[in-house]
């Protein structure tokens, strides 16, 4: 696979802002500034970050100026801290797993990702099967011991680098003994597929709040729950089969009910899953059905999407008819089934990050921070094919050995530049086949914009907000993002 050797370290761009010496003012940088621009080339396998001038504003056939208009604000974005990718974390060493959260989460020293979703109990890729309350009655309510060994002392970690980061929170099943057959009749005592048994709503609704109660406690920032991953897929080796109207049911009749008793702030997302709704003709605009009744719809902040059917598109439709309803894209990965480094760095940037943000989406999260050489631990039954973002060299854990995959640097390209509680603004000017970009305001008032250059020759854009302009050339096949201050 040559996506072992292609990237360089990220350590000379990660220092490169603090070590680089800011160029003397010329007639063409009459500001004295420099705007930081990363671009990663799939022509060359190469990631790097260079200065540019922030020049007085320039008139140019590229321009792209700014039309006043506000859109959605942005959370961040990130990948998920699975039992597996903490596993990982922790047979590093100390200062090896300090490099490389540093290098993840720190926003002076690293790229600053600010969303991590996170497993309410086990998945395919924790240690074992469970939740947090596997013996029936919910006095029996406790913190598993596998997210004590593994989850929390990576998130203490992330928390101690950057104490902003957010949490969205899935679970893959609710506890055995809430389950029952999809035709209600029986029980149902496995962890894959089932329905959630109405007569445990107000059990599960409780089992939200005190999971919620107990991340915040120790010092979590939960942004957000979504109550069933994947709740169309049967087969996952956890899983439970949730349509939209066990989950409008739910909703309205217990767990929206018990976060407003109990003070939650975390926002419900409805669906978690896929764009074609797994070609389930019943479950189609499953998000809308629950919109559509205000009882339930009260509770709901928006909707999370994955990209294992379907397309982006969908959204257009969902945000349409809903429009003050968010939108997160919470899910996709990559692996031996679809991965090539030129294909995935350029498709999901278009679609999963430029295509959900430029649809009013507030964040995305990918699957699987890190994984080892041989795509591991995962579950039985779960998937075994899957890449981490970051792949860990299992005979020395070490972080020389780490090989950033296509869904780092997407993220890094985000993170890097569109901080948190960033706002998309409107723009217009120049345009070009093959050529896409986006422009933010972040919090501390400077600028951030992505770009996607799908062509075979380089793109030229000036980005001018009318107080200064800054040039920047995207190469061939190329994603490229830049952060500056007027």
């Amino acid at each position: 696979m040559t996506h072992f050797y292609f990237i360089p370290l990220l350590v000379p761009f990660l220092l490169a802002l603090s070590c680089q010496e800011t160029p003397a003012p010329s007639p063409e940088e009459p500001t004295g500034k420099t705007a930081s621009v990363y671009t990663t080339n799939t022509a060359t396998l190469r990631f790097f970050e260079e200065r540019v001038p922030v020049s007085a504003p320039v008139e140019d056939a590229f321009n792209v100026t700014l039309t006043g208009e506000t859109f959605q604000t942005v959370d961040g974005f990130g990948l998920a801290i699975t039992q597996a990718s903490c596993f990982n974390l922790l047979r590093m060493s100390e200062a090896d797993r300090t490099a490389f959260l540093t290098e993840m989460f720190s926003r002076e020293e690293g790229i600053g990702s600010s969303l991590v979703r996170v497993c309410i109990g086990g998945s395919d890729f924790s240690m074992d099967e469970f939740t947090w309350c596997d013996r029936k009655g919910m006095e029996n309510f406790d913190v598993h011991p596998l997210d004590e060994e593994y989850l929390f002392p990576i998130l203490d970690q992330i928390y101690r680098i950057n104490p902003d980061v957010k949490v969205i929170g899935s679970p893959w099943s609710c506890p055995r003994w809430m389950k029952m057959t999809e035709d209600g009749k029986t029980p149902y005592d496995s962890w894959t597929g089932g329905r959630l048994n109405p007569a445990c709503y107000q059990d599960y609704a409780t089992y939200f709040v005190k999971w919620i109660q107990e991340m915040e406690r120790r010092g979590y920032s939960v942004l957000a729950v979504t109550l069933q991953n994947e709740p169309l897929n049967r087969g996952n080796s956890m899983s439970l089969y949730m349509p939209w109207e066990d989950q409008r049911d739910f909703i309205k009749e217990a767990v929206g009910p018990a976060f407003r008793a109990a003070g939650i702030r975390a926002k419900i997302l409805v669906f978690d899953h896929n764009y074609n709704y797994d070609n389930i003709a019943s479950q189609a605009d499953y998000p809308l059905h629950i919109y559509e009744d205000p009882e339930a719809s009260q509770y709901v902040a928006g909707s999370a999407w994955h990209n294992y059917g379907g397309n982006v598109g969908t959204l257009d439709r969902i945000h349409g008819r809903f429009p003050e309803k968010e939108i997160y894209f919470t899910e996709a990965s990559i692996g031996t089934w679809n991965y090539s480094y030129e294909n995935c760095l350029i498709n999901d940037f278009r679609d999963i990050f430029m295509g959900t943000l430029s649809r009013y989406g507030k964040g995305v999260t990918l699957w699987n921070l890190m994984l080892d050489d041989k795509r591991s631990p995962y579950r039985p039954g779960g998937c075994s094919t899957c890449y981490g973002a970051v792949t860990v060299a299992s005979a020395t854990y070490s972080y020389k050995s780490l090989d950033r995959n296509t869904h780092y640097y997407n993220v890094a390209h985000c993170s890097k530049v569109i901080k948190s509680g960033a706002v998309r603004l409107g723009t217009r000017g120049y345009q070009a086949r093959g050529l896409s970009y986006q422009w933010y305001r972040n919090p501390d008032g400077s600028f951030g914009a992505i770009l996607l250059n799908e062509n075979k020759v380089d793109a030229k854009v000036i980005f001018s907000s009318g107080k200064s302009s800054v040039t920047v050339k995207v190469p061939p096949m190329a994603i490229q993002s830049v952060l500056w201050t007027d």
